[in-house]
């Protein structure tokens, strides 16, 4: 494990992505584990924080907003943190190096087939941003062109340029915003090579990814993030569980072979279709996803006397709303296993569910964004 302090990136003060780049990768991992103490540890015992062995270039997905600079010169890169303005980036440290390359190509690609970026302040102009989505595993690549207008000139010479130059690519696909928003990706999307997915393994499953579905972006530390959540769940194919917050169904196709029956529930629509092939991919039959509210069905099952022996929960940032919470103490399910992605909203939420009969049992915080603050923690509670 690296325990220099990395100075290769010129980004670090303009970017503000990685805010812990000036601290070796060992003092990082000891101040996240110190956080998540002072946090949590009143509750019990923290485990130490799983790091990464080679903490650089982890992240299998990346986006570039496209621009120009005050020269009239087209640039692509990050956004500064809490600002639009493009930070120009060919090469980030955390990010995929193929996919550095292939945007730093589409951007040459650009001035070659006179094509404009987009230009924010007057909405004119070709293209916002690349999104790229490779799978860790299989190497498949997925390239994302978002686009502020639907006419898009030369096309098929574009996308062939492109792949001539990176024959490796699996899919091309062209997504149109030409809203005022602050959202990366627009509604429609058009294919314009290969199939508009991908394909990766997430521990030994098949997991199709498309444009806008949900997929940790660090299949290394996800790895290990739900290996930690099914050793805490601690399933013996009698159990029945919830996957709240389910996504593309990843968790809960994996705790499929390990319980009776999952019952995954997703808000987003895209989502529930992805993990309903997921599991059909897989050959996981004891399976159902719902598109619905999480709170709300477990509402419903519990004014219906049914019940589930574990709930696993991944929310967002924000966290889980009270109704939510209120739902699961109804339901009293006899394990709950929280996924947290924000130290600070997973306090609170603790706060109300071990005053409202849960033992909080085990906690472990992951590594999934080293050099960023960002700290990933999962939880083991217990019914008193």
């Amino acid at each position: 494990m690296d325990n220099t302090i990395e100075t290769r990136c010129p980004y670090y003060k303009k970017c503000g992505g990685c805010q812990m780049q000036n601290l070796t990768y060992r003092q990082q991992l000891s101040q996240k584990q110190v956080r998540i103490i002072k946090l949590l540890g009143h509750y019990c015992h923290v485990e130490e924080i799983i790091g990464m062995e080679n903490p650089y270039h982890y992240r299998c997905k990346v986006q570039a907003a496209f621009g120009r600079n005050h020269k009239g010169e087209t640039v692509s890169g990050i956004y500064q943190s809490s600002t639009h303005k493009i930070v120009p980036v060919d090469s980030c440290m955390i990010e995929d190096e193929r996919a550095d390359e292939i945007i730093v190509c589409i951007r040459k690609l650009l001035k070659s087939f006179k094509l404009k970026p987009f230009d924010e302040n007057n909405y004119t102009g070709f293209l916002r941003h690349v999104l790229i989505k490779k799978g860790y595993f299989s190497k498949q690549i997925m390239v994302v062109l978002v686009t502020g207008t639907v006419e898009f000139p030369q096309k098929r010479a574009f996308v062939n340029a492109l792949l001539s130059r990176y024959p490796d690519i699996t899919t091309v696909i062209q997504n149109i915003n030409n809203s005022r928003t602050s959202l990366v990706l627009g509604e429609r999307s058009i294919v314009l090579y290969g199939t508009g997915k991908i394909i990766d393994q997430l521990c030994g499953y098949n997991f199709r990814i498309s444009p806008s579905s949900f997929y940790q972006v660090n299949p290394v530390q996800a790895a290990v993030l739900y290996k930690t959540a099914m050793d805490f769940a601690g399933l013996t194919n009698t159990e029945r569980v919830i996957d709240a917050y389910c996504g593309t169904g990843t968790i809960g196709i994996i705790a499929a072979d390990r319980c009776k029956e999952v019952i995954g529930v997703e808000l987003n629509a895209d989502a529930i279709r992805d993990a309903r092939e997921n599991a059909k991919n897989n050959g996981t039959h004891n399976i159902k996803f719902i598109n619905a509210d999480a709170g709300e069905l477990m509402e419903e099952m519990a004014a219906e006397k049914e019940s589930a022996d574990c709930v696993i929960m991944d929310p967002p940032r924000a966290g889980a709303s009270l109704k939510f919470l209120r739902s699961l103490v109804k339901l009293s399910p006899d394990k709950v296993i929280y996924i947290s992605c924000n130290p600070d909203t997973l306090a609170r939420d603790l706060h109300f569910l071990s005053h409202n009969g849960y033992w909080i049992e085990k906690i472990q915080p992951v590594d999934m964004f080293p050099h960023t603050s960002h700290v990933e923690t999962v939880v083991l509670m217990t019914k008193r």
